[in-house]
């Protein structure tokens, strides 16, 4: 039989699991407070951990403008197959969230990116990205530095630069791969910038894309130098689409 305080704590994950809504939503939530982090959020390999919709944030702020940050300065730092759910990222922080393996990411939100959202580092498998937004990215939403897939579903993004990058030009290159199932982006300068020339493949489907460009194509590198862009629609190849739209959504 369950104890008393088995059953409570079973009953609590329960309500836990019920509060966390991976639909596509286009309103920001509130958040139902707040934390200061003086330093990152480690989040073990294969754990779970729920931030209880408040506003997570690093103080002092680790937010430098564009210039490109690392581990330390995001306010998550995911291990191989960690989870971080109901969580609203502010703005004091220069990366957001690190997942340095595969993670999933269910029902988080940017109020105001810095460097980048989310950087993913896994060398092989899939990141999940379910539901969430982001919003005011000078730059980049989410950024895939590593290989495998990210694949990303009933997200929102709202007046950014690029809702995904698969990295141009790092040390070591990847064919990477990315989905898009049932976004909707208002405002961005493109949707997925993705390397023709290192195999990657994006899709994007049955999504609300306006005011936005639907893919960029690059000749990425691994010399550190500004890629070159190819392409400035989709291929078909490179970057597919189906059933996508531009207005009247």
């Amino acid at each position: 039989m369950y104890s008393k305080a088995l059953l409570a704590a079973s009953l609590a994950g329960l309500a836990t699991s019920a509060t966390t809504n991976t639909n596509l939503q286009t309103t920001f939530p509130s958040a139902s407070g707040t934390t200061n982090l003086a330093a990152v959020k480690t989040i073990a390999a294969g754990a779970s951990f729920d931030g209880g919709m408040k506003q997570w944030d690093r103080n002092p702020s680790t937010c430098n403008e564009q210039a490109e940050g690392g581990d330390a300065d995001a306010v998550f730092l995911l291990q191989s197959g960690a989870t971080l759910s109901n969580a609203i990222i502010g703005a004091n922080n220069g990366e957001g969230v690190h997942c340095l393996g595969t993670c999933t990411l269910n029902n988080v939100w940017w109020t105001d990116v810095c460097e980048d959202a989310a950087t993913f580092k896994q060398s092989s498998g899939t990141s999940y990205v379910n539901g969430g937004g982001a919003r005011n990215a000078d730059d980049k939403v989410l950024q895939h530095n590593g290989g495998g897939t990210v694949a990303v579903k009933n997200f929102f993004a709202q007046n950014v630069g690029k809702v995904y990058r698969s990295c141009g030009n790092c040390d070591t290159q990847y064919a990477r791969s990315s989905t898009f199932t049932n976004i909707r982006v208002d405002g961005a300068d493109v949707v997925a910038g993705v390397n023709g020339n290192e195999g990657d493949k994006t899709t994007i489907s049955n999504s609300c894309l306006l005011n936005s460009k639907i893919c960029w194509l690059y000749k990425g590198n691994d010399d550190g130098d500004e890629p070159t862009k190819t392409a400035s629609a989709p291929d078909g190849v490179v970057c597919a689409t189906s059933a996508v739209k531009t207005s009247g959504c």
